[in-house]
């Protein structure tokens, strides 16, 4: 895998062995950055479910200043920190490990805001439901902020609390969900 555009273009990125997790496919990628171009430059994004952090690390290198991670797999974690190392990315990143639904209630205990938030959790859970419930308490999410969740086509996903879906891109068996946050 690597990074398709911006300032590290053609990086490569390592990703974990094993069937753990599922890197985000370069088409699904390349369509996700296209849409929220207008969203990233200086955006605050979090990357939940992150994997090896193919998603947050593209937007970096397209124009967002931060982007905090959430991965819980051992091996996930291990090749996220390597990629942020090999990038030179510490000081605009952060690695919160474990659990997401632990991980957002920290988070906002800190007051932390994000102008971008997407999610691509394990297909086969519920985690996506029980991630955008919380999400849609709007704590975390600045205002007019964007939450786009990745998931399988044949399982849609709900609108939640302060979030309203406005788009959705299908790729076969994948689909990216767009939601503004304030209707």
């Amino acid at each position: 895998m690597r990074v398709i555009a911006g300032a590290l273009k053609g990086r490569r990125l390592v990703t974990p062995r094993g069937a753990t997790t599922r890197p985000t496919a370069d088409q699904v990628r390349i369509a996700l950055m296209d849409t929220l171009g207008p969203w990233l430059p200086d955006a605050r994004l979090l990357d939940l479910f992150a994997g090896a952090g193919g998603v947050g690390l593209e937007a970096l290198s397209r124009g967002a200043s931060h982007v905090t991670f959430v991965e819980r797999d051992r091996r996930a974690l291990d090749a996220l920190v390597e990629n942020i190392r090999t990038l030179d990315l510490e000081s605009r990143t952060h690695v919160a490990r474990g659990d997401v639904a632990r991980q957002l209630g920290r988070l906002a205990g800190e007051g932390r805001r994000f102008e971008i938030v997407f999610l691509d959790p394990p297909y086969a859970t519920d985690d996506g439901e029980r991630t955008l419930a919380a999400l849609g308490g709007g704590a975390l999410i600045a205002p007019e902020g964007l939450v786009v969740a990745q998931h399988p086509t044949k399982r849609q996903l709900p609108e939640s609390g302060v979030l309203r879906a406005f788009r959705d891109r299908r790729f076969g068996e994948t689909t990216l969900t767009f939601f503004r946050a304030g209707g």
